[in-house]
């Protein structure tokens, strides 16, 4: 199989996190891409018409992204279950589109840095993203640790991998304040092998 990646995605650092964790990272051939929505650069546009990463070429078919996806088809490859059987796994799913979703809105924060032209910049949109995220946080925080607590799924890998990326690029924004058992949670998370050899490098 072929995977498009690249070191600093949050979404790629998911798919690469599930492979350790089940084994199946010498089945892969990791292909570093990038680019922006304003520069597509070497994104791999004729496996994923939307231009993202990470995106998965399997031995057997076209194409698979996004990262969700390619997940569940590479849990279900290695009979995992990181995907639980109900009831819990409307919990797990839940878990990970809470995960993807603080993902989505701190890189729309980076974006509006990096591509927006200073003179159009909104900073109450910023903030408003920002808002996002301080909310999913106080949820995780107030009604999730039972949850984490529980057996490894795929939505602790994606929380794990989320606030990871807080940590990368938006640190000074600090989410452990107010939030003291989602920070103990992820300090022990963090220290997984998957993670340590994912981690992202310096800013």
């Amino acid at each position: 199989m072929r995977l498009y990646h690249s070191p600093t995605t949050p979404f790629g650092r998911k798919v690469m996190v599930l492979l350790l964790e089940t084994g199946q990272a010498g089945d892969v051939e990791v292909v570093q891409a990038g680019g922006t929505p304003l520069d597509p650069g070497n994104l791999p546009l004729g496996d994923n018409p939307l231009g993202k990463i990470p995106a998965l070429i399997p031995d057997d078919g076209p194409a698979i992204y996004d990262s969700p996806v390619i997940c569940r088809y590479l849990d279900a490859r290695a009979g995992a279950s990181l995907y639980p059987e109900a009831p819990r796994l409307w919990r797990t799913l839940t878990l990970e589109a809470t995960a993807d979703g603080i993902l989505d809105a701190a890189l729309l924060m980076v974006y509006e840095a990096r591509l927006r032209p200073e003179d159009k910049r909104f900073p109450g949109w910023v903030e408003g993203q920002w808002g996002k995220i301080a909310r999913a946080l106080d949820a995780l925080e107030a009604r999730w640790m039972d949850h984490l607590g529980g057996p490894l799924d795929m939505g602790q890998i994606a929380l794990a991998c989320a606030l990871g990326y807080l940590d990368f690029r938006h640190g000074a924004r600090n989410w452990r304040a107010g939030h003291p058992g989602l920070a103990d949670w992820y300090a022990g998370f963090a220290a997984r092998d998957s993670m340590r050899a994912t981690e992202p490098p310096a800013a």
